[in-house]
């Protein structure tokens, strides 16, 4: 089960976090989000646990939990959004075209 992690301090390892979920359970990875350019944690992380169960108490009991002086919010992870799940996105216009009050604009009635 894929479980996130928010409100992580940028101090916190991904060791820290291990440890932590460890004590529900297998933990089969953590990965916490760096900001590309920097390297700087962003916050947030994900861990993967084996057993759904196990990945459930430690959501409970680890939701507002304090870790490195932060309170942690913990909940099971949704999946990524792509850009099909949206439908192709919506309408977002752009382009080249005609329409509305300036679309005569040029023509000469005579």
């Amino acid at each position: 089960m894929n479980i996130y992690v928010g409100n992580l301090t940028y101090e916190a390892t991904e060791n820290d976090v291990r440890q932590l979920f460890e004590t529900f359970g297998e933990v089969t990875s953590v990965k916490i989000i760096t900001d590309k350019y920097t390297g700087q944690s962003r916050g947030i992380g994900f861990i993967e646990m084996t057993n759904k169960k196990e990945a459930l108490a430690a959501i409970s009991d680890l939701n507002d939990k304090e870790l490195k002086g932060r309170a942690l919010k913990v909940n099971e992870a949704q999946p990524k959004k792509t850009y099909d799940d949206n439908n192709g996105g919506g309408n977002r216009g752009g382009g080249y075209g005609g329409g509305g009050r300036d679309r005569d604009r040029g023509r000469r009635n005579y």
